[in-house]
């Protein structure tokens, strides 16, 4: 075995004695007979047969192209077809103006990287997205001025607001940007950002407007505001945010990702987002996928489904609640408890406090994702290096084709294990 080898796998063996090595899974739910509450396919688009119809008549018409193009966006790239999505996306979020991605990773690593300048500020939530990290670590700010914030607390937030204000006289002036990273919906916790209240902090304590807000709504696309539009749409913030990140690999079953800035930030990007200006374009089919579930939403088809998951969060949480005892191994997080409503408050409301994401914090999250394939459910365990330890969960996502009685079995499944 050569030195590489050797170091290879030794990192390996040290990451399995921890037990903390990933492997792919080569029984994915698709392929499977178990329930599924563990894809990010919140609206079940994958499985309908409406946008699959869709689709299939499209692709049918010979004059429509599928492959390629082979080329970069800024080279032969940039087809009729991208630029016609990008267009309705912008004119769907209502937005200044989108630019493509081939994914939220790139897109989240192509603004973090390029946009804040040498003398900039960074602040972001402790709990953003990897990709958030790569960005931001790959900028031209130094460490010294990316600073982090408790997880969804405002107070946190306007300390170091405060602490930059006090310190740096740009910032006061005006001649300098502070930039702020936050996702509307958190991945792993399924928590809401309260970004009314961290506008407003924002807005007044750098009242010069360099303070600049970014909001990853790849887990929001879909299921709040009119039509799906995210949660910056259901509170009407859309003009108070500088960027948006919309991605299409969740709620709406295809791959890539839209940036919503204004036409001066999208045309910076394309000329210094790296993610962009060096990779292929997503191919013609990618784009046409993407463009009949925009249709989805346009039409208001996942108005329905959104509902219906919303409802199913309140039923699986007030369940839950019920059956697990005080001193139960197995818990619901502090936030969860503002759910427990009735469906029709919940689900009535413009942006209701539910999400398709719900957290069961356990010390043991593969013995208890074991016993639930047992059951016919399959509900993934989330370990360290993922959630900071201590925090091991078993995340259960919902899904617009989940139906009561599989919740209800998935909640009495959980009661039998305890």
């Amino acid at each position: 075995m050569s030195a590489l080898e050797q170091r290879l796998q030794s990192a390996l063996d040290s990451r399995a004695s921890r037990q903390m090595l990933r492997a792919l899974d080569p029984s994915p739910p698709s392929s499977s007979t178990l329930v599924d509450f563990s894809s990010n396919d919140y609206l079940s688009f994958s499985r309908s047969t409406v946008l699959r119809q869709k689709l299939v008549d499209v692709v049918n018409d010979d004059a429509t192209p599928l492959y390629g193009p082979p080329s970069s966006r800024l080279l032969d790239g940039n087809t009729p077809l991208h630029a016609s999505l990008e267009r309705r996306l912008a004119a769907f979020f209502a937005a200044p103006s989108a630019l493509l991605f081939n994914s939220g990773f790139d897109a989240n690593v192509g603004l973090w990287t390029c946009l804040p300048g040498p003398d900039d500020w960074i602040i972001f939530d402790a709990l953003v997205h990897a990709s958030m990290h790569d960005g931001m670590r790959a900028s031209r700010v130094p460490r010294q001025r990316r600073r982090a914030f408790r997880h969804n607390r405002v107070e946190s937030l306007e300390r170091v607001l405060v602490d930059i204000v006090e310190r740096d006289v740009g910032v006061r002036k005006g001649e300098k940007s502070v930039w702020v990273g936050v996702e509307s919906l958190y991945s792993m916790d399924g928590d809401l950002a309260p970004l009314p209240d961290m506008v407003e902090v924002l807005e007044r304590l750098l009242p010069r407007g360099n303070g600049h807000m970014v909001v990853d709504e790849a887990h929001s696309s879909g299921l709040y505001g009119p039509r799906g539009r995210g949660l910056v749409s259901a509170l009407e913030l859309e003009r108070r945010i500088t960027v948006r990140v919309h991605t299409f690999g969740k709620a709406m079953a295809c791959s890539g990702a839209a940036v919503l800035a204004s036409p001066l930030i999208r045309h910076f990007l394309v000329n210094y987002a790296r993610p962009l200006i060096y990779s292929t374009v997503s191919t013609h089919l990618s784009a046409l996928a993407v463009s009949k579930s925009l249709e989805m939403l346009e039409e208001g088809k996942s108005d329905e489904p959104a509902a219906h998951v919303h409802a199913l969060a309140v039923r699986l949480v007030s369940r839950l609640s019920s059956l697990l005892p005080p001193a139960s191994s197995v818990s619901l997080p502090p936030h969860l408890s503002s759910i427990i409503t009735s469906s029709s408050t919940a689900t009535a409301a413009p942006h209701p406090p539910t999400s398709p994401i719900v957290p069961l914090l356990t010390p043991s999250p593969r013995p208890l994702a074991a016993f639930l394939r047992t059951r016919g459910f399959l509900a993934r365990p989330i370990t360290y290096p993922t959630v900071p330890r201590g925090e091991e969960r078993l995340r259960v996502c919902l899904h617009a084709g989940n139906t009561q009685r599989e919740v209800d079995g998935l909640c009495e499944a959980v009661a039998e294990w305890v």
